[in-house]
C-alpha cells in the first residue's frame, strides 16, 4: 500500500468520510474534540451526542453497514495498487496549502506523484467553449510556468483547463509537473474525451479527487472542487471566462483565501473577456506574458499550519457576516435538508450564483452537504 497510514487506520478514515449523514464539518469537530477516527469510534454514545444528533451518534457506535463495508474494502484496494494512494488530514504527505483552507477535505484520493502536491503552485482555469487564441495562451503560460518550477493546477475540464494540463505537460518538468482535481471520484474520468490526457496526467503529474470512487458528474460537486484548485495553488490565473462562470468562483475563491489573482485581458467585443476584464477592475493584476506571474510570485513560500485545531481550542460562536445572496440562500434553506433543486427554485438565484453562494457558506461553517447531495444549516454549538 502507498499510504502511511496502515489498513486499519486507513478503514476508519474512511469510514468517517463516508458515513451516511455525517457531513465533513461535524467530522472535523468530532476529529478536533476526541483525536483520530478510531478515537471517535472507541467513544460512548452519550460522548458522541454532546456534538451529533442522538440517532447519528448511535450509528456511529454501531458499526457500519455491509454496503459501507464493502466500499471501504473497495477503497483499500484501490489505494494498494501501483501508483494510488489515499491521503487523509493526518498524513505528512497531505498538502500543506488545503491546511490553509477553512474546509480541507478529510481525504484525498491521489493517482500519480504525490510529491506534486506540496510545490509552488499555479491554478489555471477558464472557459470549457474556449477560442483557439485563449487555448493557445493555456498552453504556452502553462509550458513556461512548469519549466520555470510551477505545478499547474487545474479541472480536467474542455478547453482552457485541458490546454493548461497539456502545457505543463510539455514542459517535461518532473518537479513542477500538473495536477488535475476532479469533480467525481477519482475512477471516472469526466469528461470522457479527455480520457487520454488523464492517463498522461497520471503517469506524469497527479490526479486527486475527494469525492468517494464511483462518484458520478453532479453539478453541486465542481463549485467544491473549484475551492481545491483555488486551495492548492498560491496564485489563480484566469485565461478566458464570461461573467458568469465557474472560473470567476475559483478566483474570487482563491482571493477570499488571500491568493494572488491574475487575468489575461481580451478583445472588448468578445464575451470570453469580460469576466477577465470583471477582475481587473476588481483589482486582479493584468499579465501579458508569463513572466509576469513567476516575477509577482517567485517569492512565495508555502507556510506549514498546524493541522488541526487543540482539543481545548474553543469553537467560534460569532456569526460571519452575510452577503445578501448568502442570507438569501440561509434564509432558503431552513432547518431541513433539501435537494439543490430545490433551493435553487426556492432563491431563484441563476447557477453560479447559488453555486458561489454554497460554496461560501459550506467553508463558514454554516451550511452542510449530506452524502445524499441535499444541503442543510449546520447548528452551532
Amino acid at each position: 500500500m502507498s499510504n502511511l497510514l496502515n489498513e486499519t487506520e486507513l478503514a476508519s478514515w474512511l469510514r468517517l468520510s463516508l458515513e451516511p449523514e455525517l457531513g465533513p464539518a461535524q467530522a472535523r469537530l468530532l476529529l478536533a474534540h476526541f483525536g483520530l477516527p478510531q478515537d471517535i469510534y472507541s467513544q460512548s454514545v452519550s460522548a458522541l451526542a454532546k456534538f451529533l444528533p442522538h440517532n447519528l451518534a448511535a450509528q456511529l457506535k454501531a458499526g457500519p453497514s455491509d454496503a459501507l463495508t464493502a466500499q471501504i474494502e473497495r477503497s483499500i484496494d484501490w489505494a494498494a495498487l501501483e501508483g494510488n494512494a489515499i491521503l487523509s488530514l493526518a498524513d505528512e504527505s497531505y498538502p500543506q496549502a488545503l491546511l490553509d483552507s477553512h474546509d480541507p477535505p478529510l481525504l484525498l484520493y491521489a493517482k500519480g506523484n504525490i510529491k506534486l502536491l506540496n510545490t509552488p503552485g499555479l491554478a489555471m482555469v477558464g472557459a470549457r467553449s474556449s477560442t483557439a487564441a485563449g487555448n493557445e495562451n493555456a498552453f504556452a503560460f502553462a509550458q513556461h510556468l512548469s519549466a520555470q518550477g510551477w505545478t499547474i493546477i487545474s479541472g480536467l475540464a474542455t478547453g482552457i483547463d485541458a490546454a493548461a494540463h497539456k502545457g505543463s505537460l510539455a514542459a517535461n518538468n518532473p518537479q513542477a509537473s500538473t495536477i488535475a482535481v476532479l469533480g467525481t471520484g477519482i475512477d471516472i474520468v469526466y469528461p470522457a474525451a479527455n480520457r487520454e490526457l488523464a492517463h498522461s496526467i497520471a503517469g506524469q503529474g497527479l490526479l486527486i479527487s475527494e469525492f468517494p470512487l464511483g462518484s458520478k458528474a453532479l453539478h453541486f460537486h465542481f463549485p467544491k472542487r473549484n475551492r481545491i484548485v483555488a486551495g492548492l495553488a498560491n496564485g489563480v490565473l484566469v485565461v478566458e471566462a464570461a461573467l458568469k462562470s465557474g472560473s470567476l468562483i475559483t478566483a474570487r475563491l482563491a482571493s477570499e483565501m488571500g491568493r494572488e489573482v491574475f487575468a489575461i485581458p481580451g478583445s472588448i467585443h468578445s464575451p470570453l473577456s469580460k469576466g477577465c476584464h470583471q477582475l481587473i477592475r476588481q483589482g486582479a493584476k493584468l499579465v501579458e506574458s508569463a513572466d509576469d506571474i513567476n516575477d509577482e510570485l517567485k517569492n512565495v513560500v508555502l507556510t506549514a499550519k498546524t493541522l488541526l485545531p487543540a482539543k481545548d481550542t474553543p469553537l467560534s460562536a460569532e456569526m460571519p457576516s452575510l452577503a445578501p445572496h448568502q442570507q438569501r440562500v440561509l434564509d432558503a434553506l431552513g432547518y431541513d435538508a433539501i435537494s439543490p433543486d430545490l433551493l435553487q427554485q426556492r432563491t431563484q438565484l441563476d447557477i453560479a450564483s447559488l453555486a458561489s453562494a454554497i460554496v461560501e457558506l459550506e467553508l463558514a461553517g454554516l451550511i452542510e452537504q449530506l452524502s445524499t447531495g441535499y444541503y442543510q444549516r449546520l447548528t452551532r454549538q
